[in-house]
């Protein structure tokens, strides 16, 4: 499973928060795999290009989902536990999972968090980034590279659940952790 987003969206909340419920749950979060500063482009503009591929370690990232493909553990719980919850479920989460072709093929389910620009824009303001963002740098490299990697989208051919990025907490942990118990028990037959 992996939930996407433009920047701020809530992808990191709603993956946390499933964990909470779902036993067996791991989290691979594509903010772990940030090249250092000093191998980041810089555009014509002067702003440092994090919004693209090619500042992620991609290749450590796709290692990181192969190990745990490859040995993804057992529940630690009682052996009473419904098999569904046994079930070892990955979610990966991140701002540019769906751009990334050699991932097409594992997911099981895609969720994707919109918020529009006046709301990403302000939740942008309040978070601290290591290096800061320079003035205008939402809206002249942020912003605009989220319209870019959005219409790349529009290629895709698997499902893809879209969620208001806006609603609560709540309900988004509802609405995803009703979809992923449902998808749980076609797979195990329940």
């Amino acid at each position: 499973m992996r939930p996407d987003s433009v920047t701020n969206g809530g992808k990191t909340t709603l993956a946390k928060n499933l964990q909470k419920h779902l036993p067996n749950c791991s989290i691979i979060s594509q903010d772990d795999f940030f090249k250092p500063e000093s191998e980041i482009d810089i555009d014509e503009n002067g702003f440092l290009q994090y919004d693209v591929l090619e500042a992620l370690n991609m290749d450590k990232m796709m290692s990181a989902i192969s190990r745990w493909m490859e040995n993804p553990g057992h529940s630690a719980g009682p052996a009473a536990l419904e098999s569904a919850q046994r079930v070892p479920i990955l979610i990966i989460e991140g701002f540019l999972l769906f751009n990334y072709k050699p991932l097409d093929t594992i997911w099981n389910r895609s969720y994707f968090l919109t918020v529009p620009y006046e709301e990403c824009k302000r939740r942008r303001s309040t978070r601290v980034y290591e290096p800061p963002d320079p003035p205008g740098y939402f809206d002249g490299h942020v912003w605009p590279m989220y319209l870019k990697h959005r219409q790349e989208m529009n290629t895709i051919t698997w499902e893809i659940v879209y969620l208001d990025g806006t609603r609560s907490e709540e309900d988004l942990l509802s609405q995803v952790y009703e979809d992923v118990k449902q998808e749980l028990e076609k797979q195990t037959g329940l």
